[in-house]
């Protein structure tokens, strides 16, 4: 596969798979992240198709490789969970002459990665809190509802995988209720996940619109956003309003969980192109709404995670924890690793 380009069995690929976007990059042992480019999945019928196509393009040909898929881990064979892509992670191995590939799930990838943040790759969302040591959550709207964590250890941050956006998603006041009542009637199970995403932005709208009794436009979700924005459409801004809300519901809920002293961040495509719709003052307003642990949510600091490469970043740091320490790093519990 190497032509006359140069083999470096040490240089790292670097995957990140979610349902709309795949995001490839490299890195050498030292430098930076190089030759990031960013396809469409639609593009390709299969993701070793994907990867060729990056790699003849790649100045290199890497030795070692990590992929963070958009699904749960479980095994060799790897099934997209809002994308017709499955393959078998040892076959990848073999057709790309890899020493080694680790899978991971991307929102795994990517808490692994909020260690690495620049101050200039995150905004806080309200007030700028100081974070105490302790779990960190990640959650994030996307394709589907990413969700993650981080667990200080002695050897290092624990990245732990979830499917959290999958829990039951629960109304905040009479408007949500109704809406969810609404919702019930299309699916037997509303996860957060169902309204938290690009789809589920969609099917707000389209929610909104029915208790309003109006008839909803064909409209794609940055459609719905951008009439938000321009204040053109009424039904558009109730939708990514009820959005931005559960959101905060669905993150106090997290930070609850885990006991996020750490704080919780916000990752995935939708919220930072959200801009001014995303109030910090009602997301803050809505995160603390816990009843009697809104005192405790107020001291969890909440932050958006601008950075456009953090899961590659979090994939890199992965690799290289493994090619240092191997088994002792602290390395996710789900992780598949397949080697020559």
């Amino acid at each position: 596969m190497g032509g006359d380009k140069t083999v470096i069995r040490t240089a790292r690929l670097l995957v990140d798979i979610g349902g709309t976007s795949i995001r490839f990059a490299w890195r050498e042992i030292e430098g930076n992240l190089s030759d990031v480019r960013i396809y469409r999945t639609v593009d390709f019928p299969s993701m070793e198709t994907a990867i060729r196509t990056y790699l003849r393009n790649c100045p290199v040909v890497p030795g070692v490789a990590a992929l963070a898929t958009a699904n749960p881990v479980q095994g060799d064979t790897v099934r997209m969970t809002n994308l017709a892509f499955s393959f078998s992670a040892q076959e990848i191995r073999r057709a790309l002459d890899l020493d080694a590939l680790l899978i991971v799930n991307d929102f795994t990838a990517l808490a692994l990665g909020v260690p690495h943040l620049a101050h200039d790759d995150r905004q806080p969302i309200g007030p700028e809190l100081a974070a105490v040591p302790g779990p960190i959550g990640i959650i994030g709207p996307g394709t589907g509802l990413g969700v993650s964590a981080l667990i200080p250890t002695q050897t290092g941050w624990q990245a732990l995988s979830s499917e959290g956006g999958h829990a039951t998603c629960a109304p905040a006041d009479a408007f949500e209720a109704e809406l969810l009542r609404a919702a019930w009637r299309r699916h037997t199970h509303v996860s957060f996940e169902r309204l938290l995403s690009g789809p589920g932005l969609r099917l707000l709208y389209e929610l909104v619109c029915a208790a309003h009794g109006t008839l909803p436009q064909p409209a794609t979700p940055a459609e719905i956003t951008q009439q938000a924005q321009d204040r053109t459409c009424l039904a558009c801004q109730q939708a990514v309003t009820t959005f931005c809300n559960l959101l905060a519901t669905a993150a106090g809920n997290l930070a609850l969980t885990l006991g996020a002293r750490g704080g919780i961040y916000i990752g995935g495509g939708i919220v930072p192109r959200l801009g001014t719709l995303l109030d910090p003052v009602a997301f803050r307003s809505r995160f603390e709404a816990h009843g009697r642990l809104g005192e405790y949510l107020a001291r969890v600091p909440t932050t958006l995670i601008t950075a456009p490469y953090a899961a590659l970043t979090g994939l890199d740091a992965l690799l290289a924890a493994w090619l240092t320490h191997g088994r002792q790093a602290p390395l996710p519990f789900d992780l598949v690793l397949v080697q020559r």
